[in-house]
């Protein structure tokens, strides 16, 4: 007879953002997760200028879980989580959004394909997604740089970049 080692599932870091009635999207994406993992944990709260355009501030968080799901399979629920929320993907990349939910990281995986970077790009360009992520995975290293996420924020350039923490109970 033969054992079967345990599965590791991979822990997963998600970016949440909106400047369309952002504390209903926020909350509510939230609490759409947390139906499917109880356990997730998730950063503070952040108000932050739009980037690339023009537009209201937005407020943003990341959450950290692990999860069942293939990346695909995470990817497509992060979308269509995204849609209950009236998300508009035929819109330009850098305009208002309802909910803008990005997938940072999915265990350590290293990929380009199939319209998707893992890990992300943002996370080394934006103090909106990096602070966060480093709030609840600080010690984690970059699958790529090698460096851990406190190490990559304390070299982050930030001119005139303003993150408010706001108060948050999801």
């Amino acid at each position: 007879m033969r054992l079967n080692a345990p599965t590791v599932l991979p822990t997963v870091f998600i970016s949440i953002g909106s400047n369309i009635d952002r504390e209903h999207n926020v909350r509510f994406a939230v609490q759409r997760l947390r139906q499917r993992y109880p356990g997730l944990v998730h950063s503070s709260l952040y108000e932050t200028q739009a980037v690339g355009f023009d537009g209201d501030p937005f407020y943003n968080l990341v959450i950290a879980f692990e999860s069942e799901l293939n990346v695909q399979g995470l990817r497509a629920w992060l979308r269509s989580i995204e849609a209950e929320c009236g998300r508009d993907r035929s819109q330009p990349r850098f305009s208002p959004r309802t909910l803008d939910m990005d997938l940072l990281l999915f265990g350590d995986l290293v990929t380009s394909e199939d319209g998707l970077e893992l890990p992300r790009d943002e996370i080394t360009l934006n103090a909106y997604v990096l602070k966060p992520l480093a709030e609840i995975a600080g010690a984690r290293r970059h699958p790529v740089l090698g460096k851990t996420f406190d190490e990559l924020w304390s070299e982050m350039e930030l001119p005139g970049v303003g993150l408010k923490t706001i108060e948050f109970c999801a």
